[in-house]
């Protein structure tokens, strides 16, 4: 029995209303009213709504994870993170995982495979987020990122990543399952 189908004696929470309280950019927020099975009462629940998502772990021949330092203003800190972002409407998600790699890094891969997909957070998401590896990376031009966005990139000897996990000094929750992917996608390698 998948992750995903009913187990005996649990029911799907039927919706019997949405509204969409506010539209953030790059995500939207409602709320629904859903209908507990087991007592047929009617709770809210709120949910964020967004596009799928990509990470991209960049691997050059030299064996180092292209990286990029940027300020993320819900920690009001900087984080160090594989380049990722949003899938475009009509883009699938490898072609979004290769256009992040070279707007944020300057970066282009040989090759790009996806690694797994996973939901952010199902409590509150019903978004996906495709992990891919980028493989025989080469430096191929400048940083463009668009719009609002800023990063610095800094090449980390892929020997070097679950110490740097580990000091906290990549803690990134949603890179980490991504770097989860491609050490998984490593010990799979003969």
């Amino acid at each position: 029995m998948g992750a995903r189908e009913e187990k005996p004696g649990l029911a799907p929470w039927p919706v019997v209303g949405r509204e969409k309280l506010a539209d953030c950019r790059v995500f939207t927020v409602s709320r629904s009213w859903v209908r507990v099975p087991r007592t047929a009462e009617t709770h809210p629940f709120y949910r964020i709504d967004a596009d799928p998502w990509v990470n991209v772990v960049p691997v050059t021949a030299d064996d180092e994870v292209v990286m990029v330092r940027q300020f993320r203003h819900g920690l009001q800190a900087f984080t160090l993170e594989i380049p990722g972002g949003i899938v475009d409407p009509g883009e699938e998600p490898a072609a979004a995982a290769a256009r992040e790699l070279l707007e944020e890094t300057g970066y282009q891969a040989g090759s790009v495979r996806p690694l797994g997909a996973l939901n952010p957070n199902p409590a509150l998401f019903g978004n996906r987020v495709h992990t891919f590896l980028a493989e025989g990376c080469t430096q191929v031009g400048e940083v463009t990122n668009p719009g609002l966005e800023e990063t610095a990139v800094e090449c980390v000897p892929a020997g070097e990543i679950s110490a740097r996990v580990r000091a906290g000094e990549i803690d990134h929750a949603l890179v980490i399952a991504a770097l989860h992917w491609w050490s998984l996608d490593r010990q799979d390698d003969p």
